[in-house]
């Protein structure tokens, strides 16, 4: 079971997905795919908003709410995009990679599951204050540039930093205003 705390009155979350053993599956275009189809899928069909977003070689880091500030749908729809992306991603470890890197997925399974991709949490911690998204949101786009993969942020290009420092669109569109929506 996911670990996870949604708490009434605080809608604006930053979460986080890690890979298995940290394993750096998120570095040819089908698997980052998976996650940035997905993530559309949701804001298009789920009312998921994605305020700020990177995804790294070994896990990504989102600042999302729901369109209408439902938390208990945010729950369900970040339920469903683990238990989506953990399936199609385990599928392109056993057919793509190493067998090493797929017996790591089996290795790690549940009673439920033969596979797993995600370690179990998503580490949610509610946004209460403007500073705070803020804070989080700098982390999420300095994360490439500490761990020496570009040297400014927004030459990452699964990111948010682009659209926030130069309004380009990337591929997650991006909700600027933290409001609810008609």
């Amino acid at each position: 079971m996911d670990s996870y705390k949604f708490i009434e009155g605080i809608y604006v979350y930053f979460v986080t997905f890690t890979v298995v053993d940290w394993l750096p599956i998120f570095i040819n275009p089908e698997p980052l795919n998976i996650i940035t189809d997905s993530l559309n899928f949701c804001i298009n069909e789920r009312s998921l908003r994605v305020y700020a977003y990177v995804i790294m070689p070994n896990h990504l880091h989102l600042v999302v709410f729901d369109a209408k500030f439902d938390n208990a749908r945010l729950q369900k729809t970040l339920a469903k995009f683990r238990k989506f992306t953990g399936h199609k991603l385990a599928d392109y470890v056993d057919n793509n990679l190493a067998t090493s890197i797929s017996s790591v997925i089996r290795n790690n399974s549940m009673k439920d599951r033969s596979r797993v991709v995600w370690i179990p949490g998503w580490h949610a911690e509610g946004l209460a204050s403007e500073a705070f998204v803020n804070q989080k949101v700098e982390y999420i786009h300095q994360n490439p540039v500490s761990k020496g993969y570009v040297q400014v942020p927004e030459h990452w290009r699964f990111s948010s930093a682009g659209f926030w420092i130069n309004g380009e669109a990337g591929d997650i569109p991006i909700s600027m205003v933290i409001e609810e929506e008609e």
